[in-house]
């Protein structure tokens, strides 16, 4: 063994020949984790800018370990090695022999990886060769799946799964050990989507096969699942269902329910919708956080958030929040009404569903089967004595109207409507009914927003701007955009977390005439335009320019916009 000053030295030479200049605290790490008897190995690997490859490398040669690169590939036969070794230790099997097993890790050092090996395969010669940890990471999680380790111990000793053909299923919730292993599997799918700041989970049969996919950063991303899953779909979709509190036995019709729980210290809310499918019923779970909504996350420009609070001061009349389903207009609402969640005032909400509780506000989930709907709710709301009422959304002319006429009782009123932009709101309000005068009397503003893909700043990569010049993108000189990379920190995507663009309708007196006249939606947003409303591409560009998104998402999420730029 090693003596502690060795390894020093050791480590330090490796970071000196990968060229990474603070020698220094790659000494300190390693003196450190020794201190506390533990391998130095991860606490220099997290250190920001480290050359993970060329350190990992030079450090396997000091040691005599074999290096094997991440390029190669890895023989499909290797699945038999045990998936809780696997994953504890993080071992990825390259070569299993009958008297001879080679595995690959980023640690030379564990000792206590390399003996459960030993003692799992005592007739086999075990060989370690050193790779990266992105590698060693990825293989793990693409050959054995999400929550493989559990799933392992479902499967083992249950002699009665092994003649079943791989279309056939089988509820293993017989007895407390089984349902308690099943829970966990389904906590390990969960815990590892809250890891990749996944917002929904879907489960989904197909026939010969379970998958189940994260949607993250807006994009659905299938996850690996472990071999023979489909064999306990049962099990794993009715222990969701048990814990929403749905009926089992029920797989007929759609269901709706709710999971409470808390994971790794923090608490999650979980919405529940099962859906019956010719191959078997689906389950999607929407993720929901305790989040804390303030302005410094809806990536606003300072002109923008300046407007939005102006807005906010008002005493009374409607905002109104454009977009399609998940660009995020519930977060934009909840941070309005956050900021204006004071001992003064009253603010009511009536939600389909409630998304997320907010301190100190009264929330409202209308439920139509009881005739509680947003219309019935609101008449109540508003002899509640409230201040601020935000009404989830205007789906019809009477919860439209009785919304309008609220704001001119005055009260200030938030709401959604599913539209592409926002002088598409005014029209819109007029196609479900709504009077030209209330709408110019009532309404203060329309803001439209989408939502894009930040770029990974471990990444990006510059390129000229010259391509997307014809798309409308203007740089000045000298001056470069980017363009999504891939790395470990963003999972290979370019991508990692989302900012907003808005384009802002001011309900100006001149935009009040032209409503009041019935005027043609391209005449709206040409005087929306000459009164220095900036569009959600526009507002794009800038966020391009300032090295956040890429013209690609830009392009992505503003593409209806081209169609009404060409009627302007």
């Amino acid at each position: 063994m090693l003596g502690g000053d060795s390894l020093v030295e050791f480590f330090s030479r490796a970071g000196e020949e990968s060229g990474f200049p603070d020698i220094t605290e790659i000494r300190t790490r390693v003196a450190s984790a020794l201190q506390l008897q533990q391998s130095p190995i991860r606490s220099v690997l997290d250190i920001t800018g480290l050359p993970e490859t060329e350190f990992l490398h030079s450090l396997a040669n000091q040691l005599g370990v074999e290096w094997f690169a991440p390029s190669n590939t890895l023989d499909p036969q290797n699945e038999h090695f045990p998936a809780r070794l696997a994953l504890r230790y993080h071992l990825v099997p390259i070569t299993m022999a009958k008297a001879h097993i080679t595995l690959a890790g980023y640690d030379p050092l564990d000792i206590v990886a390399l003996s459960a090996v030993r003692q799992a395969f005592p007739q086999h010669r075990v060989q370690f060769v050193a790779s990266t940890r992105k590698f060693v990471v990825n293989a793990i999680r693409e050959r054995y799946g999400v929550g493989a380790e559990t799933f392992e111990e479902l499967l083992e000793g249950r002699q009665d799964l092994d003649h079943l053909e791989a279309t056939e299923e089988v509820n293993v919730l017989d007895s407390e050990d089984s349902e308690a292993s099943v829970m966990k599997f389904v906590n390990q799918i969960m815990r590892e989507a809250l890891n990749e700041r996944a917002t929904d989970i879907h489960v989904e049969p197909l026939g010969t096969d379970l998958r189940i996919r994260y949607r993250i950063d807006g994009v659905l991303h299938e996850v690996p699942v472990p071999q023979k899953i489909k064999l306990l779909q049962a099990s794993v979709l009715s222990r969701i269902k048990i814990m929403a509190g749905l009926d089992i036995a029920e797989r007929r019709i759609p269901q709706d329910g709710r999971i409470n729980l808390e994971l790794s210290g923090k608490p999650i809310d979980v919405r529940v919708a099962t859906i019956p499918s010719v191959t078997g019923e689906t389950i999607s779970l929407r993720l929901l956080g305790q989040e804390r909504f303030d302005f410094s996350r809806l990536g606003l420009d300072e002109a923008s958030e300046n407007v939005i609070r102006g807005l906010l001061a008002m005493p009374n009349g409607i905002v109104l929040v454009t977009g399609p389903t998940g660009c995020g207009k519930s977060t934009s609402l909840y941070t309005f009404l956050s900021s204006l969640n004071t001992k003064e005032r009253r603010i009511v909400t009536i939600e389909d569903p409630v998304e997320n509780k907010l301190p100190g506000v009264i929330q409202i989930a209308v439920r139509p089967e009881i005739n509680l709907t947003f219309a019935n709710a609101l008449r109540s709301v508003l002899r509640g004595d409230p201040n601020v009422i935000m009404v989830g959304e205007m789906r019809d002319l009477e919860t439209a109207e009785i919304a309008v006429r609220s704001a001119l009782t005055g009260h200030l009123v938030f709401s959604t409507l599913h539209t592409n932009d926002a002088v598409g709101g005014i029209t819109r309000l007029m196609d479900v009914g709504v009077e030209p005068f209330l709408i110019s009397s009532a309404v203060r503003a329309f803001i439209a927003q989408r939502l894009v893909r930040r770029l990974c700043h471990e990444c990006r990569r510059p390129v000229s701007p010259k391509q997307w010049e014809s798309a409308g993108l203007f740089v000045p000189d000298g001056h470069l955009v980017y363009e999504p990379g891939g790395c470990e920190a963003c999972r290979g995507t370019g991508y990692r977390g989302r900012t907003a663009l808005y384009e802002i309708c001011l309900v100006s007196p001149n935009l009040q005439e032209l409503i009041q006249q019935k005027a043609t939606f391209k005449n709206l947003r040409r005087l929306a335009r000459e009164e220095g409303m900036i569009t959600l591409r526009e507002y794009g560009w800038m966020r391009v320019r300032d090295g956040l998104t890429s013209p690609a998402e830009v392009l992505r999420v503003t593409s209806a916009e081209s169609e009404v730029a060409a009627e302007s």
